[in-house]
Order: structure tokens, then sequence, then C-alpha cells
């Protein structure tokens, strides 16, 4: 009994971390700066702690041993991370909602005129049905804007369609600076015009607009010193992960923390950034600064701190204003990421260090250098979490020296801490393995990427994230899933060779009693390979997901009509409920409100109804895109819900 004493105690105190965590947490507000506070600072000093005791008790003695170099290594890349979340709470300390701000300055410019307003379409390689969405979308909008379709791919078929859509069209005639150029070329142009524009939304070309994305953001603009404004970008469609898993019902996409979370707390410290698409800039500003700088592949966030520093704020109003086709496939997704990380290190390298001389404030200093240290050690981190049970399995190396006790005592309330804030701050998104999962997928592309962009000055290629493409097959991403094989391998079989030798029992006493939490750090990481490893097999997408637009409907057949249920709608298909007797094969139409009678054919019978495809008129399939896109809701999933992602993650994984 007295030796399980310390073991209960550790558990004491582990569990009142626990309790009071899961108590107090669903009574307090997270809009109040006070409550953050005191939650995020008592996180990141149980982070301390936690780290003090790594590096005076669970290290390896100085010297010149694989233990002591590999041991070391570990504690000083997890040190790290331990600095780069303490310097994002901080950030997250302070939460803007600029929503009643928005409201409250609408129209400001009255009774003057209103100003001039450009919406350029960004677009490289996309497909038509890409981006005809956003180009309906855009001419949607209930503020009139003038349309412009900034064409670096300089194809013919654009231009005639940008034609029969009545909308601007600019082709330039080389492609230096990628988008910065793009965009660069399309500024100069219209500032000859005479109704050169006063304020220029940018969208990417899979960013659809809804009707009141101009709107919101232009009354931002109320203050004369703002010179950008950014909004979130949600997403139609599940990323690859969310796919993949099957867990897009459960588990939002994984921007959802920064756009939910990271930039209203930013933003409340006056360092929001710009993310590109979904953004509006005010014409004179860009122009003050000599237009869109180009000395990064990530223009974007390089053009708020050339604004900051020029005496421009940047501000971020958290409202869905539009929506885009997420990354469909995981080598788009890696290459999306790879190209940010890429691009932060170009900025830190050879525009603004955080602790170069230029004119950024501490703050914005510190924004870089939170952006420096979460590429730079986040994802390494996650890949040493791989390896490192590997080395005392196969080679006897003790990377952490700890007993069960003292893990329960300093790794379990600061594991606890910080994720029970995150998840209180976030709705939930804070959710073990699948958070693991989203970042090793990406890890050691990010890895070289962020070696590559702070050790070589450049110039480093582009890579345009492609989007649309023929996603009916089942693909597995053999280059991608290869080595997480390699190292599921190696831990069962450095398991298997170790269980079956004395192995055990002659290095149980090297880590103390750590044999225990090795086991569980390896079984641990067994699990997150084993889901990595299903993430690399790609599903097909039959059709691309689009918003749920339940509404009463009227099918219409020869011979009768009959109402029903409007479950689902895309371009090509209706899935109705209700209506009975149909056959597959049988011509049909479904009428539906303001679009009018759709013809079409019943192509499969479900429990409750069927599914139609449909053939709308180019009229129709505008009003049809525009009804999916353009109303004022929120797509997909905001929030986790672990129990429901275990039940779909538990599909995935048996299928």
């Amino acid at each position: 009994m007295l030796a399980l004493s310390p073991m209960l105690s550790a558990l004491a105190g582990t569990a009142v971390v626990l309790g009071l965590r899961l108590l107090l947490l669903p009574l307090l507000d997270p809009r109040r700066w006070y409550w953050r506070v005191l939650l995020l600072g008592g996180a990141t000093l149980l982070a301390w702690r936690y780290m003090l005791w790594r590096f005076t008790q669970t290290t390896a003695p100085l010297a010149w041993t694989w233990d002591a170099a590999f041991s070391w290594s570990f504690a000083v890349l997890e040190a790290l991370t331990v600095v780069s979340s303490s310097v994002a709470f901080f950030i997250l300390a302070r939460v803007k909602d600029r929503k009643e701000e928005a409201s409250s300055h609408a129209m400001w410019w009255r009774p003057g005129d209103p100003p001039r307003v450009d919406i350029f379409i960004a677009t490289y390689n996309e497909q038509l049905e890409v981006l005809e969405r956003t180009i309906i979308g855009a001419k949607a909008s209930a503020f009139p804007a003038r349309v412009f379709v900034l064409d670096d791919g300089r194809r013919p078929w654009l231009a005639a369609a940008c034609q029969r859509f009545g909308v601007g069209y600019f082709a330039r005639p080389d492609n230096a600076h990628a988008k910065a150029g793009n965009i660069n070329y399309a500024l100069r142009k219209r500032s000859q015009d005479h109704d050169a524009p006063d304020f220029v939304a940018v969208l990417d070309a899979d960013f659809v607009p809804h009707f009141d994305f101009v709107e919101r953001t232009l009354a931002l603009f109320h203050d004369p010193t703002v010179g950008l404004v950014q909004t979130p970008q949600h997403f139609f469609n599940p990323d690859p992960i969310q796919h993949n898993l099957g867990i897009s019902s459960a588990y939002p996409d994984e921007q959802r923390h920064f756009f939910d979370n990271v930039e209203p707390s930013r933003d409340a410290w006056g360092i929001a950034i710009c993310c590109g698409t979904s953004s509006m800039v005010r014409s004179s500003a860009v122009v003050a600064i000599g237009g869109l700088p180009t000395e990064s592949v990530t223009e974007d966030f390089l053009l708020t701190l050339r604004l900051a520093e020029n005496g421009w704020r940047t501000v971020y109003l958290n409202e869905a204003l539009t929506e885009g086709l997420a990354p469909e496939g995981l080598q788009e997704y890696i290459v999306q990421r790879g190209r940010w990380c890429l691009g932060m290190m170009q900025i830190v390298r050879n525009v603004y260090s955080p602790f170069g001389s230029h004119g950024l404030s501490f703050m914005h200093r510190l924004s870089v250098f939170d952006s420096l240290l979460y590429w730079n050690t986040t994802f390494s981190f996650r890949l040493a979490g791989l390896i490192c049970p590997l080395l005392y399995w196969w080679g006897g190396v003790t990377v952490v020296n700890a007993s069960l006790t003292d893990i329960v005592i300093y790794y379990c309330p600061y594991y606890i801490a910080v994720m029970a804030t995150l998840n209180w701050l976030s709705k939930g998104l804070f959710i073990p393995v699948v958070n693991d999962v989203g970042q090793l997928v990406a890890a050691w592309p990010i890895t070289r990427a962020a070696i590559t962009g702070l050790l070589s000055k450049g110039p480093h290629k582009f890579s345009v994230t492609a989007k649309g493409g023929d996603r009916s097959r089942v693909v597995v991403q053999w280059p991608l899933m290869w080595p997480f094989l390699i190292l599921f391998a190696l831990t069962i079989g450095g398991l298997l060779v170790n269980l079956r030798s004395d192995f055990l029992f002659n290095h149980a006493g090297t880590a103390g009693d750590g044999m225990v939490v090795v086991m569980f750090w390896t079984i641990y990481n067994l699990f997150v390979l084993l889901v990595v490893i299903a993430a690399c097999v790609e599903r097909p997408r039959l059709d691309q997901p689009q918003r749920q637009a339940v509404q009463r409907v009227v099918v219409e057949a020869p011979g009768r009509d009959m109402r029903g249920w409007l479950i689902s709608l895309g371009t090509h298909h209706a899935r109705i409920s209700g209506p009975v007797g149909f056959v597959p094969g049988q011509k049909a139409s479904v009428r539906l409100p303001i679009i009018g009678s759709v013809a079409g054919s019943v192509t499969e019978l479900t429990r409750d109804g069927f599914v139609m495809e449909i053939t709308p008129t180019e009229e129709q399939r505008s009003l049809i895109i525009a009804k999916l896109h353009t109303s004022s809701e929120t797509p997909g999933t905001d929030k986790g819900d672990i129990g429901l992602m275990i039940r779909e993650l538990a599909r995935a994984l048996t299928r």
C-alpha cells in the first residue's frame, strides 16, 4: 500500500487539474479576456514546470554518448515547441469581434457617392467548372462591383467565357512574380481607367463570394487608417484528411482554428494578417507601398507587414462571407502548406526578420516570430516523436528517462490543461490523434521547406495548388504512404523482436520504470501511424459535395405531379425524399423556387425517395450555383464532436 502512495498522490494532483477544468470551463465565457489570461497563463506555467522537470530529471548526463545526443536534442526541440505555444497563448489571451462595428458603419460614405469596388478573380490553370462558381457569385453581389478575371494562363476559351458572362478579362504577357504580379498588372491597368476602383476585393479562382461579401467588408473601411480587411476562408467540400477518414461531419477543416480563433486574437493585438483570398484592400494604400510585394511566394502575409510599416492597418471580420474549394488531394494539400512555410521563411530571411532593422512594431515582430517558431518546431517535433521510441527498441537509446509517477505528476497536468483550454476556446477542435495526423502528413515536406527557405536566398519556384479534375477513383498515394508504412513496420518489428528476447529485462532499468512510458508512447504512435496510412488512401469524390438545401419541391412526371423534400442539390444531381413509384431511367423534372422546372431522369432509388441526374439550362445552372454558394450561411461544421468522430473513424478504418 505504501508503494502505491506516490502514484496515488500523483493521480490525485492530475485529477484536481482535470476536475477544475471540467467543472469550471463550461461556466466561463471565452470572450472575456480575464478568463483567457487565467486559463492560458495557467497552462503556460504548467508547460514550463514540465520543461524544468524535463531538463533537470529526464535527460542523460552530458557526455559523448548516443543517449546524451538524442536525449538533449529532443528536449531542446520540445522546449522550442513550448516557446512557440507560449507565444501563441499570449496572442490568444485577447479576442476581437467586429461584427457589430461592420453593422453600425454600413453605408459610412453617405450622403456622398458610394465608393467604386472591383472584384479581382486570380486564376492560372483552373477549369471552367471551378471558375464559373466564382464568377457567378461575384456577379450576384448585393453591392454593385465590377468583376475582372485575371488570367495568368492566357487561355482564349476563358476570354470567351468572360465575354459570355459579361465580366472583364486581363491577361498579361508573362507570369513574373506569380499571383502578386498578376494582381499588380491588373491594378496598374485599372488605375488608368476613368472608373478606377477605390477598393479591390481579391478572390482565388475557387472562392465564391456570398451576396453580402462586398458590403460587409467595405463597412470596416470607415476608418481611414484601415488598408486591408480580411475575412475567413470556409470550404464547401471536405479537405483530404476529413474526406479520406470520413470524419467531415464531426471534425472541421484543418484551418478552422486559425480563422475562428487565431485571427480574431491577432486582430485584438493589431496584428491580423492578410491570407490572400477573401480580402479587400484600399487601392490608395497599395499604391502608396508600391503595389503588392513580390519578395515572397506568400505575398499576402508580406503585404500585411509592408502596409503596417507604412502606417496602414489590417483588420479581420470573422463572418462567413465566402466559401471555397479545399484541396481535394493530399499532394495538393501538402504543396499548399509547403508553399506557406517557404514563403514565411523567405520573409524572415530576406525582408522582415523579427530581430532585423526595419520599421515594424514590437507586436508585428512578435507576429513574425510566432510564425517562424510554428513552422520550424511543430512539424519537426511530430517527426521526432515517431522516431524516438524506435531508438530505444532498436538501439537501446533512452531519450526520456522518466518514471511513470513523474509522468503523471508533471506531464499529465500540463497536457490536460493545454488540451482543455484550447478546446474551451475553439469549440472542441483539438482532438488527439487527428491533430497529429493532420500535421504528420505534411511534416517532412514542411520541415524541408523551412530548412530550404532559411538557408537559401532563392529564388524559389512558385507551386500552384491544383483544384478540380477527376476524383472518381480510389487513389493510393504511395509516395506519401511508404515512409509511414516503413515507420509502422519498424515500430511493430522493434516490439516483436524485443518481446521475444531478454532485451526488455536487460534494459528495463535504463529508463527507470520508463518501460511503461516507452510502451505507451509506442502504442500511441502505432495508432497514429495507422490513421495516417488510412488518410493516404484517397476515396472517390463522385460529385463535389455541395451545400445541403432541404426544402419542399414538386416533382413533375408524365401524368402526375408529386410533392417531396429536396435533400441535396448540385449542378448535376438532386436527391429527393417522399415521392414513390419511380424507377431508374424514368424521365422527370424537379420544380425549384426561382429556378423553375429542371429536367432530368431518375438514376437510383433510395430508402426514402430517389436520386436524379439533372440537366439545367445555362441560366438555370447559374441560378443553382448562386443558390448553393452565395447565401449567408456557413458551410461545413465549425466544432468538433469526438464521439461522432470516433464512430466515423472506426467505420473508415474497418471498410
